[in-house]
């Protein structure tokens, strides 16, 4: 068990002596080196955790849990409403919305752009998604409305300003009509209620909501091809899908959220592993740094261990002296590199240091979101990484004969 005595003189050996100013130098360099490899971690960590909860918040609020889709690409759902009925009843699910998904080409005054359009039942959709909950300006009531002329639709914000729309303005655009003799092009205009901001540019870029049945008219169908659920554990959401597939029937196959995002989720898995990895490797400039201080000490301080020997002190005394000064530069370092990664943190996200170009990264700054988990295994290797860089000086130290040192004394 560590005594008063120890602590007091591994205290004593780190403060700067006249004789000694090379020694308090390198020991201030150890204490830096281990305060940067934890801040180093804290940013490098909070950076990653920002990506990951920005993308999984915004596409979780666009999309899904679970989407139950025709087994044949460009079949339909028939008998949707009774189907998604049956669907609400399954364990654990605690939203339906039908909807129907078509490419298309949104005309507008500056340019014609591709898009995605989605047909919805507005309530069920509130539920399923927050995109509609994002306006920015206009409302969703004149989706509500089944007798609108020309019916409402909500565009992305990004979309809205390329092809130069706004609120209160007609936009045309371009879909198949399915007829006897095959799928024939017709432009059918709307009248844009409402422009959302998700703060996700794929989405803002591409998506425009409009009323199902608006949508259906237009497509020239009286089905749809979606149904959208959401459920009350998104781990789950695997085996909820496998119950959903048995009650849809053999018609119908599921998708979930961490399957259609598989890369995206396992790439930022990966950049967080290779980033502790890279990271870590500071703490072990820093532990070299403190390996040569304690080497440095012992060499310097062979007279006085020889007269804390003669004095009484057992070895284990000794070597705990010399684990203590490691650990406590260790300590020092690690609490200051906390201080300083996680205030950093905080005014870089409050304040938006860092801009991205959201056309490639799909948002506007990068987000910074430490965790308080994060603070206590970043301080436990920082410190444990210190410690395993005492055990050679501190066994050192414990075998200095002391009349081999005080003989000439």
């Amino acid at each position: 068990m560590t005594s008063r005595f120890e602590l007091f003189v591994a205290a004593r050996y780190l403060r700067a002596h006249r004789k000694e100013k090379v020694i308090s130098m390198i020991t201030a360099i150890s204490v830096m080196g281990v305060a940067a490899g934890v801040m180093a971690l804290v940013l490098a960590l909070a950076v990653t955790n920002g990506f990951r909860n920005t993308l999984e918040r915004n596409l979780l609020g666009a999309m899904a849990h679970i989407n139950v889709i025709p087994r044949q690409p460009g079949d339909g759902i028939e008998n949707w409403q009774v189907l998604s009925e049956r669907l609400a009843h399954v364990p654990h699910v605690v939203a339906v919305s039908p909807v129907l998904y078509s490419p298309t080409y949104f005309s507008g005054p500056l340019l014609q752009k591709g898009g995605e359009i989605k047909g919805v039942e507005v309530d069920r959709e509130l539920a399923i998604s927050t995109t509609l909950r994002k306006l920015k300006e206009g409302s969703v009531d004149r989706l509500r409305d089944p007798n609108a002329s020309p019916p409402g639709i909500v565009l992305g914000a990004d979309l809205a300003s390329d092809t130069g729309m706004v609120v209160g303005a007609n936009v045309e655009i371009l879909t198949d009509e399915l007829t006897p003799v095959g799928p024939r092009p017709v432009r059918r205009r709307f009248k844009v209620c409402g422009i959302f901001d998700t703060g996700f540019y794929e989405i803002n870029d591409n998506w425009a909501y409009t009323a199902i049945g608006a949508a259906q008219k237009a497509l020239g169908t009286d089905q749809i091809n979606q149904i959208e659920l959401n459920v009350d554990d998104l781990n789950r959401a695997d085996t909820i899908a496998g119950e959903i597939e048995k009650i849809a029937g053999a018609r119908y196959t599921t998708t979930t959220w961490m399957e259609r995002n598989r890369q995206l989720l396992g790439a930022l898995r990966m950049e967080r592993m290779v980033t502790i990895i890279v990271i870590s490797l500071i703490e072990l400039v820093a532990a070299l740094n403190i390996f040569i201080t304690l080497v440095m000490g012992v060499m310097e301080k062979y007279r006085d261990i020889a007269i804390l020997m003669s004095m009484g002190a057992r070895l284990e005394q000794v070597r705990r002296i010399f684990i203590l000064q490691g650990v406590l530069i260790g300590i020092v370092g690690t609490i200051l590199g906390l201080g300083a990664g996680y205030t950093l943190a905080f005014f870089a996200e409050k304040y938006r240091w860092i801009p991205l170009d959201e056309t490639v990264y799909s948002m506007r700054f990068v987000p910074f979101e430490p965790r308080g988990v994060d603070a206590l295994w970043i301080a436990a290797l920082a410190v444990f990484v210190s410690f395993l860089a005492t055990l050679y000086p501190a066994r050192n130290a414990a075998r200095v004969a002391p009349a081999e040192v005080l003989r000439y004394e």
